[in-house]
């Protein structure tokens, strides 16, 4: 099986950098800055266990490459870009007829729950994974994950449900690159867990790392508001507990994190890519809360700031929390 990793950011590039080094074939699709220097220099990959330069090839438009009828397609953009990637895509040509989106998986390796939704659209074969992968993109070409002595515990199966010998086969592969992949019938119980724990990142995206008790109450106050949307939307999702002890295999080495790092959320905004997955994490608290009439304040009005740091390209933790908690209150 060859993987094409469409999106070879800090998930990406940690995933697609694992696989090349346990010898499977993989394709990097990258734009840009990045994908120069993925071609010119290879994938600089740094884990706790040192760093390698892996030298996939290396794409940056779906035209460049001739699709197999063994390829999985594993898909690592943030979900703000997924349209445009999975319309691209999903109409290729695969050796031996058809399309891409007839005939291929397509794996979602993304924060969210939305972009299961848009690629089952497009897709046929659509997989679901949940991705816990301490990583940051650091500059063009270079990648530092901070999972030990596993890089991630990447939950995956079927979207909506099951699981079938592809999912098997994928999970196989990624066990024997240093990532732990449980195969599960319920995917999306685990992305809605993971969804929870990721609507603090517009928090540290704008008044950075979550170390006072302002913060931490803020991020309380936030994830609190998407338990009972959740709840009252019926929507089933994996406990703390159950995420913990998932993951109690692998453990995070803060000195493989460059320093003043964060979140994908911060990520973005120290970048300066123009967007953040706000829209798809606070905003989809917001949604669900309208349609199931509960009050979402503190995710909206997260939405809203992280968006707007996003698009006039602020400087990310630039906001003092006491500014940011006023925004909210006045919300409220």
């Amino acid at each position: 099986m060859r993987y094409i990793i469409i999106g070879a950011g800090a998930v990406g590039g940690s995933i697609g950098g694992r696989l090349t080094e346990s010898g499977h074939d993989v394709v990097l699709v990258a734009r840009g800055a990045h994908h120069e220097a993925l071609r010119d220099h290879g994938l600089r990959l740094t884990t706790p266990d040192g760093t390698r330069v892996h030298r996939p090839p290396v794409i940056e438009r779906p035209d460049e490459l001739e699709l197999r009828a063994d390829d999985a397609l594993l898909l690592s953009v943030k979900t703000q870009d997924s349209v445009a990637a999975l319309d691209a895509w999903s109409v290729r040509p695969v050796d031996g007829g058809g399309t891409a989106g007839e005939r291929l998986p397509l794996v979602c390796a993304q924060n969210g729950v939305e972009s299961e939704r848009l690629a089952l659209r497009r897709f046929r074969h659509v997989y679901a994974m949940c991705v816990w992968l301490p990583a940051t993109h650091v500059e063009p070409g270079v990648v530092s994950a901070a999972g030990t002595p596993y890089t991630g515990a990447l939950h995956i199966g079927r979207y909506p449900s099951g699981t079938d010998e592809t999912v098997t086969r994928i999970a196989a592969d990624l066990e024997k690159s240093r990532m732990l992949a449980p195969v599960v019938p319920d995917p999306m119980r685990w992305k809605y867990g993971k969804l929870i724990a990721n609507l603090a990142n517009a928090v540290e995206a704008v008044s950075g790392r979550l170390l006072g008790d302002e913060a931490r109450d803020l991020a309380a106050r936030t994830l609190a508001e998407g338990r009972a949307v959740l709840a009252a939307a019926g929507v089933d999702a994996v406990s703390t507990a159950e995420q913990d002890e998932a993951r109690a295999l692998m453990s995070f080495d803060p000195y493989a994190v460059p320093e003043g790092g964060g979140g994908s959320s911060w990520q973005s905004l120290s970048r300066g890519t123009g967007t953040i997955e706000s829209d798809y994490l606070n905003g989809e608290i917001a949604l669900l809360g309208r349609l199931h009439g509960v009050p979402t304040p503190v995710n909206e009005a997260l939405q809203r700031v992280a968006n707007t740091f996003a698009r006039e390209h602020r400087p990310a933790g630039s906001l003092p929390i006491a500014e940011l908690l006023r925004i909210i209150d006045a919300g409220v």
